[in-house]
């Protein structure tokens, strides 16, 4: 026998590494060093930083995995994987700087995957960062047939006396949101009960959805805030505090940018909720508190600025065609999110 015998192609391996090289190439930065193809990815520091910080951040897509499965849609999904990282990064006020990915398999499915980093490599230049390196495992008996899943991991930079942590977030600063593209890639288990549980199917095409299928709807891929938010800051906007908003949704992601003492008080009235929310609200019958703690409720980041500079950063991000919305402010608190009926 050989390793073919149990399942792996190490040549197919080969294959796909070659198929997707220039992908993967075409999102090089200038600090990078080497190719594709060594041990590890190698990548010079930019210059002109003081002191610079890294800031790294890993994550995945989760179950939305299953939708792009059972679509046979595979090129969102990596935009998904890149956006989940370097959003988190950026909360930092971090550059990212590059991204590696991994991707698990049962067999490996060399068009397929290769849709797979098509994203992935869209994902990096939307973000600016270079897709430095990955692993493609294959691993017979492990996943379903055509089934593969996926990691990510990306590192920034920032000046050290430029990195957001909270200490410069002050009372009466105030929430600029920036809107979501839709779910993003959280809370989609319990999308998925809804239509399995409901009897819809990923064709059916809702009215409220101005009849757009539920699988287009439901792979829409994260939107990617880095170069607007980067712009702001070059620019010369004040930005106190960021919030990535993901699983848990703004309850547990906008509290986590403020400093000691601090609360955040909303005004849910102050957005234009998507209609793709109260299609799952109605169609699951989920509460008003199940859906703030599961979904990001058309909010995709958040920045915290002085007062002087709300209309400054709202006309910054709709002019990057981002719809922005001021949501509420900073409060003397114990870190906790105030204002919103649930």
């Amino acid at each position: 026998m050989d390793y073919r015998d149990a399942g792996v192609d190490v040549e197919a391996g080969r294959g796909f590494v070659d198929q997707i090289r220039n992908l993967v190439q075409s999102t090089f930065r200038p600090e990078v060093i080497g190719g594709l193809g060594g041990f590890g990815g190698c990548f010079q520091l930019p210059g002109g930083l003081k002191e610079p910080v890294l800031v790294s951040g890993t994550d995945g897509v989760g179950t939305k995995l299953k939708i792009a499965h059972i679509l046979n849609r595979h090129d969102t999904v990596g935009i998904d994987l890149v956006a989940m990282c370097v959003n988190d990064v950026l909360t930092s006020g971090a550059e990212p700087l590059f991204f590696l990915d991994y991707v698990a398999t049962g067999k490996l499915d060399k068009e397929q995957l290769t849709d797979v980093v098509v994203g992935i490599s869209s994902g990096c230049k939307q973000a600016g960062c270079a897709l430095l390196g990955g692993e493609t495992a294959e691993m017979p008996g492990f996943y379903q047939a055509g089934e593969y899943d996926l990691a990510g991991f990306c590192v920034g930079i920032v000046e050290k006396s430029k990195m957001l942590d909270g200490s410069q977030v002050q009372v009466g600063d105030v929430a600029i949101a920036l809107a979501s593209t839709g779910v993003h890639s959280n809370g989609l288990s319990l999308v998925r009960k809804i239509v399995n549980d409901g009897g819809f199917t990923w064709s059916d095409a809702p009215d409220l959805l101005s009849s757009e299928t539920l699988g287009e709807t439901f792979l829409k891929p994260t939107r990617i805030y880095v170069k607007p938010v980067l712009a702001a800051l070059q620019a010369g906007l004040e930005i106190h505090g960021m919030a990535h908003i993901t699983g848990g949704g703004l309850p547990e992601n906008l509290p986590r940018c403020l400093g000691q003492g601090q609360a955040i008080k909303i005004d849910p009235s102050s957005w234009n909720i998507p209609p793709v929310f109260q299609w799952l609200a109605e169609a699951g019958e989920v509460s008003p508190q199940a859906m703030y703690n599961t979904f990001n409720m058309g909010i995709g980041f958040v920045l915290l600025v002085p007062p002087d500079q709300i209309e400054q950063t709202i006309t910054h991000f709709e002019s990057q065609d981002i719809p922005t919305y001021a949501i509420g402010k900073v409060i003397t608190g114990s870190g906790e999110l105030v204002g919103l009926t649930i």
